[in-house]
Formats: C-alpha cells, structure tokens, sequence
C-alpha cells in the first residue's frame, strides 16, 4: 500500500494540474449551493433561515480545519497530508479562498438583509433594535437583563494586571473603548465582555404574533455602563475568534487514549486563531489590539491576490443562532411538511424475536430516511433482551446526545451478554460526547475500545451473535451512516441487514483487528481500508476500462460526498478515454473535471442539495444485469483510503440490487429540480428540465413513492437506459391479473 505522502505517489501522476479542480475551492462552491437554498424563494421561508445558518455552520468548520491546516503549512511547520495534483501552494490557496470567502459572505448579509427580513416582517417575524422598542418592550428587555443577564455576566478590564482572557473559539464578545476621569483604574481602558452561551441569542420580546426578537448583543450594548460603572463609553463593537480545532494526534504518544482527548479537548479553545470577525464599523484601534493579540494575518500578498483573516460584516455575526427560528411554534406553513418513515419493504420486520426471524429469511435494506430507523434501534434493543443472544460488537462513531443504541447496549451489558463497543473518540466535533458515553459505556460493562491512534474507525457496523438451537448464527447490519436515530431523519444513508455467511465471517474479522490487531484475514466479501479499499476501487474502475477497449458494455456510476483522490480521478479519466460512460453524483468536493476533449469527455458530474443531506455512497460497475452494486461508509478521498478504518459491501440479493438500480440511481439521475451540473471550469449550473420532460425532484420523489418493479426507470433518459436493468417490453405491456 502507497502512502498518499509518498513521493512514489507523486512520480505516478499522469495528468496536468489544470485538469484538476482545488479541494478547497471546490468545498466553497459547495458551500455557496447550500447558500443558493437560502436565496430561492422557491424554498419555505424557514427552511431558507435554516439554510443560511447551515452556511455560517459550514464556514466555521471549513476555518477551523481545513484553513488551519493550511495556514500551518504556509505559515508554519506544517506538512500536507495529501498531495494536492492541482499544483497550488498552501499560501496560493489561503489567497483564494480569502477572496472567494469574502464573496460568500457579501452574499449571506445580502440574502439576510435583502432577502430574508423583509419576508419575515411580513410573516409577523421582525428583529429590532434597543432604540426600536416601545416603552413596554423596553420594560421587558430590561428586566430580562437585570434578572437574568447581569448576574451572569463578567466584565474583563485589559491592562498589565488584567491580561487577556484568552478568547474562546467562535465566542461572542462585546470590546469597547472607555474613559474616567476619576477613580479606581487607568483614564482610559480596553475591556471586553462575553456573551454567555447560557443565554439566548435571539431575545423574544412578545410572547405572543407577531414575534419580535431582538439579538442579546443589542441588549449588552444599551447596557455597557451598568457593566462599567464609572467609564464613559467611547465606542463598543462586537467581535468572534475562529481558532484552529483540528485534534492531531498521530505524532503523539499515550498509554491512555481517552485521558489525551479529554487533555486535547481542554486545549483546543486556546488554540491558535485562524479568523477574526467584527462589526461594520469597528473602530480600527480596536481591530489592531485584538488583531495584535492573536497574531493574525491583516494583509498578505501572495502575486496579484491578498490574504487576510480579518472580516468586517455588515449585520449581526454568527447566523447558525438563527436556526432557533425553524422551530417557531404556529408557522408550519413557513417549514417543509413533515413526513413519517416508512416501515421496511419485503416483510415486516416486527419488535421482539421476530426481528431476527425476518433478517434470517431475506436480506432488508433500509433508505433513511424514507425507510424508518426504527428496525436499527429495535435490533440493537432487541439483541439487549433475547436471552438467545451471546454477544453483541458494535461500532460508534457519531452516535447523537440521548442515544437508544449507546443505552440499548448498556443494558445488554446488565444483561449479562458480552458487549464490546469500539467507541471512534476522534470523531471531529463529536470527541466530548463520545468520550462522555465511554465512560458510561465503561461504567455499565460494556467492553469499551478505542480503535487506532493513527487511524480513525469510520465503519458502521453492528455484529449480532445468537444461539438457535445447536446452531450459533450471526447476524449483521452494515451503513453507510452513523448510528444516530436523530440524523437518520436529516441525512440520507443506506443499511443493510444479512446473515450471509461469507459477509458474518468478515464482520467477525473486522471487530477482532479492531480490538486485538489480528491480521491476515483473507477477506470474503468486505473490501476494508486502509488494507485494500483503495487498490480495489482502481482495479474496478480498470476493469470497465478493459470492458471498454474490448468493445464490451462497460459503466460506472458513483454516489459520495467527495471525490479528491488523485490516483482515483487519473483512473477514472484513463476510462472515460477508453470509452466507459461515467455518472458521478457527488455531494459536495470534486476534483475531477469533467467533459474536458480527451480527458473526460464521457464523465457527467451532478451535487445535489434538498431538503436531506446527501450522505449514501453507492459503487456499482457494469451496466444492467452485470452490475456490481456496493455501498460503503468511504468517500474517494485519501483520508477515508489510508488514514481511516473503512468498509465497502456488496448488495447482491436481487430484489435489493433492483431496488437501487430500478429506483434509487434513476430517481438521482433524473433530478432536474435540485441537481447541479458541474462544468469543466469548476463552476455549477442548476439543471433543468428538458422540453417536455416534466420537473422531477428525487428527494420529493422518493418521500412519495413506494417502490414498484420499475421504480423511476421510464424517466431515464434515452441515453443511459443501456446502463439500468428495465423491465421487459412484455411485462410492461402485461394485463394485470384479475
């Protein structure tokens, strides 16, 4: 296996760097189709707000790991983990993605100031100012501020004997300049004030239509000389830090992996600051004393185009406090309608024993969030309780806050059964809740492991082994989402339950090099990372291309988050020169650039944002009745090929490969509604319907229709209906039995 830092793996590069797009850059186009949902009116109002938040959330966690990263290597010691085919350098990229952020950013306060508060007042939402309010909303403002705010708060004077309070990352603080002229302290004074997460953001000031809000830092200003008795306010501003938060742990050493997150975690809210936002207005002394502080770059020029990481914006800072808006109580006209999962398809699979009787007949494949999450969580609960059950092994990466499953296997523990749990504590963002149900999980029984250092555990997967009789069957569940039943209403994944002997064998395999670094299994039907995902997702993209060069049927289609790979893209442009039609469907980064003449000509690449995060990967190879259809926990990108432990899994009982072929890939094939086409220049057009195709919205689709032998075939287009198993002419054609 080729470490994606290996110069070897640089000496195989075939291709130019313009046939590549930039990683970085492709995630803020990305971004910005998450910031179009904003903008289209087309979207309910507050599912628009929820959006915009969405996008602020994003940003804050591109900043906090990717640019850190990079700023790292370009201002640092930093090494890159990957090779980057595009050709820029760290410093090139940091340049770009100022400029392209700052667009971005232009383009929320518009859609905020332009777009959304207009429509909200008319909805009966409106947001005002302290100088705004009536007399009675301004009695109610100041009491919330005597009674709840003033005890809480800590004013925090800056001077020799008053050091910096060290900012917490993506904390809200009010700095302003004041003045005495007698009395305890210096004449003049910097300090700062925090905005206490304990509080809300948003301030209702009529509990009753219409709403009024009106933001927690507004509050704090009208009352900055309660806060500073004595000074006079010369001038405030609000501010946030975004600090590096990626935990990197690879290069250190510990016996106790739990004890190192939990000390990771306490320093990461000092780390270094990789982004200062601050209020149109701002007076500059301030702005250069913070800037100072935290050692941030003001002006770097890197050729025609300058760095900085300092953003000065026009409105309210932090848009995800907005999200409290979706949940309004009496505007659901405002929200998407909601919708029921639906039980599972091919047999009911009932609560208590019967759960397994019915996994034991036929395989079941799940589609969350059409498809209820339900079945999961009853069989992990159930596994808990059924007095045949020996044992239960189960992986955890993202598991929520109040999780049935981390409970469920807590009482399996009580329970007596043998329970082991590999708990992923590097889960980004999710390290303190993880670590919290370890030590419940510890605490209960449970077998708790941590898997590797140097490598995350990604999988999802869940073992269960049960007694019947004089046989010992195993019985297992594979995803490509986490085990979260909240998520499992929000993302999109597919999961599939077996008692395939050959699948039990390799999920046996996978738990004991999990927990005991037992090697040199001989894999069965598992493709598993870092050991041969990568080397065989090349071998099968090669192997369409032999298909193709022999004059045989040959396709590929793939469904992920993000394609970066390089060596993966090389293969995939060595097929489409060799003829093999390519549909990729690929959510958010793309390196690959289709359609360019002799490259990638015969590669279509489509992003679709709605409604459900896109978050199922789907592999199949070979058109028709030939295909080979897998599903998997990875994405193409070295990270999920060398630096985690990953799992990809055939689906091969008919009626499930029909299902994913006849409804799941059309229906994403014919998306003219939500789909973006992606151009060789690395920009995205809306698609649209073609003259008189009707609109055709997958995800809507999907919530509306249940499977039937031709799922969404008829609306595939000419061109790729070679490519998906049809029904017959004959069967079409067929009277329906009486």
């Amino acid at each position: 296996m080729i470490s994606p830092t290996d110069p070897a793996c640089r000496m195989q590069h075939e291709f130019l760097s313009e046939h590549f797009i930039n990683r970085e850059l492709s995630w803020l186009e990305f971004n910005s189709r998450v910031l179009e949902e904003a903008q289209d009116p087309g979207n309910p109002l507050l599912e628009r707000v929820k959006y915009l938040s969405i996008c602020s959330s994003n940003l804050d966690e591109f900043f906090m790991v990717r640019v850190a990263g990079l700023r790292e290597q370009g201002f640092g010691d930093g090494a890159p983990q990957d090779y980057a085919p595009d050709g820029l350098r760290p410093v090139q990229q940091l340049a770009r993605i100022s400029g392209r952020v700052r667009q971005q950013v232009e383009e929320q306060y518009r859609c905020w100031n332009e777009l959304l508060l207009p429509e909200l007042e008319e909805e009966r939402i409106r947001f005002v100012s302290y100088g705004q309010l009536n007399h009675r909303q301004r009695a109610e403002v100041d009491q919330f501020f005597e009674e709840r705010a003033y005890p809480i708060l800590t004013p925090m004077a800056i001077d020799p004997s008053h050091p910096s309070p060290g900012y917490h990352n993506r904390g809200l603080y009010i700095a302003a300049n004041l003045r005495q002229e007698g009395g305890l302290g210096p004449k003049r004074l910097f300090a700062v004030v925090q905005l206490p997460q304990i509080l809300p953001r948003l301030v209702q000031v009529s509990e009753t239509e219409p709403y009024t809000f009106i933001f927690l830092e507004e509050i704090l200003s009208s009352r900055m000389t309660d806060l500073f008795g004595g000074f006079e306010i010369l001038c405030h501003t609000t501010f946030r830090i975004t600090r590096d938060n990626d935990l990197e742990l690879m290069e250190q050493e510990s016996d106790d992996m739990l004890r190192l997150i939990e000390e990771r975690l306490k320093a990461r809210q000092r780390a270094g600051a990789v982004r200062l936002e601050v209020s149109a207005g701002a007076d500059p002394e301030m702005v250069t004393r913070i800037v100072e502080d935290e050692k941030l770059q003001v002006s770097y020029r890197v050729g025609d185009e300058t760095y900085s990481e300092i953003y000065t914006l026009p409105g309210p800072l932090d848009f995800t406090a907005l999200m409290a808006l979706h949940k309004l109580p009496g505007k659901d006209h405002l929200r998407d309608v909601p919708f029921s999962p639906q039980p599972p398809r091919g047999g009911r699979m009932r609560r208590g024993p019967g759960i397994f009787d019915a996994i034991a007949q036929r395989d079941i494949l799940l589609h969350h969030p059409y498809d209820s999450f339900a079945p999961v969580t009853d069989f992990i609960h159930q596994a808990a309780e059924d007095p045949h059950v020996l044992a239960i092994k189960q992986t955890l990466y993202r598991t929520g806050g109040d999780s049935p499953i981390i409970k469920a296997l807590m009482r399996a523990a009580e329970n007596g059964k043998h329970v082991t749990a590999l708990v992923e504590l590097k889960a980004r963002f999710d390290e303190a809740v993880n670590v919290s149900w370890a030590r419940q999980l510890e605490r209960a029984g449970v077998h708790v492991v941590f898997g590797f250092l140097d490598l995350k555990t990604h999988c999802k997967l869940s073992l269960v082994v049960r007694q019947e009789g004089d046989v010992v069957r195993r019985y297992v569940h594979l995803s490509t989402g986490n085990y979260n039943a909240t998520t499992a209403l929000a993302y999109t994944d597919l999961g599939l339950f077996t008692t395939d002997w050959d699948i039990a064998e390799d999920a046996s395999a996978l738990f004991n090099l999990l927990t005991g670094y037992s090697q040199g299994q001989q894999w069965r039907k598992l493709i598993v990372a870092p050991i041969d995902l990568h080397r065989r997702t090349v071998e099968l993209i090669e192997e369409q291309a032999e298909l193709a060069r022999a004059g045989k049927p040959s396709w590929i289609f793939a469904k992920c988050n993000s394609l970066v790979d390089h060596r993966v893209i090389e293969a995939l442009y060595r097929a489409s020169q060799a003829g093999v039609p390519i549909e990729l469907v690929i959510r958010g980064i793309c390196c690959l650039r289709p359609g360019i003449p002799g490259i990638s000509e015969t590669i279509r690449v489509r992003s679709i944002v709605d409604r459900f995060l896109e978050h199922s990967r789907i592999y199949i190879f070979s058109p028709g009745d030939e295909s080979q259809v897998f599903l998997s926990s990875a994405d193409w990108m070295p990270r999920n090929f060398f630096r985690r432990v990953e799992s990809m899994f055939p689906v091969e009982a008919p009626e499930l490969r029909d299902r994913i072929l006849k409804e799941i890939v059309p229906a994403y094939l014919c998306d003219n509604v939500r789909a973006r086409l992606l151009r060789s220049d690395g920009s995205y057009e809306r698609a649209t319907p073609e003259p008189g195709q009707p609109p055709f919205r997958c995800q809507e689709a999907l919530l509306q229709t249940r499977f039937s032998d031709n799922g969404f075939s008829e609306l595939v287009p000419e061109s790729l209906r070679d490519f998906l198993p049809m029904v017959s002419e004959a069967e079409d054609e067929s009277e329906p039995a009486p």
